[in-house]
């Protein structure tokens, strides 16, 4: 956070406010404040103002960061904004969190300390498209942290913990710096003497299992059961089974599943994609294979009777894809993709021979030969060809702005 640098203002007011020297403790403080409260409140037929002047020293001097600031630059660095935070805060409310109700004597509410959640752990499985299609049950060894059984989870034999002194409790430190003659530079970082956790352990107290740590790290195998017809990247998640911490909801195992990639079958949703190639006889004669499916059953496919298979064609066969989710005995479709394999030359006799079963060629009557230009048809991969010319053509623009010293811009001439 960055500021100006106010002039220094009287910076022990606020300690005159509540009757307190400038070295007092966060408990001192506290006192202090509770006992002037109740004689000043308003409701006891003490001054607003008064009352008000009162919660206002409070508020900067229990907070670590705003009671630095206030002791380095005084009152006027806190108006200008350099506490953070904005502006103060009620002098009621302060006076309800701290006496747990209403100031007026009412019940009012009070919210108990709540436990903030812990982070999930996730973990990649990697499955077969068979694991998916037939289900599996996988174990998963990993490692977590729990609370220390021998001390609970409070880190020390007693149970006693004490405020850290470097930090007063608040797990983060300030530090200001001067930068130049009229900026400073306010930064904050982890306490490195209790880590951030606001509280510190004697020694001689520690705990023997935990070391202080108030957990300890445990083995785990957890069994994942993958069912029929799971997806790809879908989460599997075990409730409450990440690491474990004090005042924290432990949070989840979510195990996400990988499916590698098959040679042969693709998955789309519900259904399967197969690649099978046919020979030029099968597709003219009729064909049949055996499939191998993905739960080893042998499946016997064939053409239909008379029927030509054309390049690039697809069949399909009811209730032989992926089973569904959570409703196994339904399946989608399997789609078979056909390819056909052309010779790659015929000998003469063959062209005669193939002349006389296969329909008649165009006619050439109408075709004038003559007045033609014969033409030399040669090989080419294609999607090499166009990746070869994208490049020549990028090179010779980028040549074009080299020697035009870069790319020309039309600019409007001025009336």
């Amino acid at each position: 956070m960055f500021g100006r640098v106010p002039k220094k203002s009287d910076n022990s007011r606020y300690y005159e406010i509540l009757g307190v020297p400038k070295n007092a403790s966060s408990d001192d403080l506290k006192k202090a404040y509770k006992k002037s409260a109740i004689k000043k409140h308003p409701d006891k037929g003490g001054d607003p103002e008064k009352f008000k002047e009162l919660a206002q020293a409070y508020e900067v001097l229990s907070d670590p960061e705003k009671r630095e600031i206030y002791d380095q630059y005084g009152e006027d660095a806190l108006k200008e904004g350099m506490g953070g935070g904005g502006g103060m805060p009620s002098p009621f409310n302060i006076f309800s969190s701290l006496f747990g109700g209403s100031p007026c004597g009412g019940a009012g509410s009070s919210r108990g300390r709540r436990e903030k959640r812990g982070e999930d752990l996730v973990y990649p499985l990697k499955v077969s498209l068979e694991d998916l299609y037939n289900g599996t049950t996988r174990k998963l060894s990993l490692s977590r942290h729990i609370i220390c059984s021998k001390c609970y989870g409070k880190g020390s034999k007693s149970g006693a913990l004490m405020k850290c002194s470097g930090c007063q409790g608040t797990g983060m430190k300030v530090v200001i710096r001067q930068l130049g003659s009229s900026i400073i530079q306010k930064m904050h970082h982890p306490c490195n003497e209790c880590r951030g956790t606001g509280e510190t352990i004697n020694d001689k107290d520690c705990c023997p299992q935990c070391k202080g740590e108030k957990v300890v790290p445990e083995k785990k195998v957890l069994e994942v059961i993958v069912e029929k017809g799971m997806q790809n990247g879908q989460k599997i998640t075990f409730p409450g089974k990440a690491d474990e911490a004090p005042d924290t909801i432990t949070g989840n195992i979510i195990v996400v599943l990988e499916q590698k990639e098959h040679p042969k079958f693709e998955r789309k949703s519900d259904d399967l994609f197969y690649e099978h190639t046919l020979s030029l006889t099968e597709a003219l004669c009729g064909f049949q294979f055996i499939l191998t499916h993905l739960d080893d059953r042998q499946l016997l496919i064939k053409s239909n009777k008379e029927e030509v298979a054309k390049p690039d064609s697809f069949k399909a066969i009811n209730d032989e894809g992926m089973p569904m989710y959570q409703r196994p005995s339904m399946k989608g479709k399997l789609y078979i993709h056909f390819t056909v394999e052309f010779p790659d030359s015929l000998s003469l006799e063959q062209v005669k021979a193939l002349e006389v079963v296969l329909p008649p060629r165009p006619s050439r009557e109408n075709m004038k030969l003559d007045e033609c230009e014969e033409t030399t048809l040669h090989d080419v991969n294609i999607e090499e060809e166009m990746r070869r010319k994208q490049a020549q053509r990028k090179e010779a623009y980028e040549e074009d702005e080299d020697m035009h010293g870069g790319p020309q811009r039309v600019q409007c001439a001025q009336q």
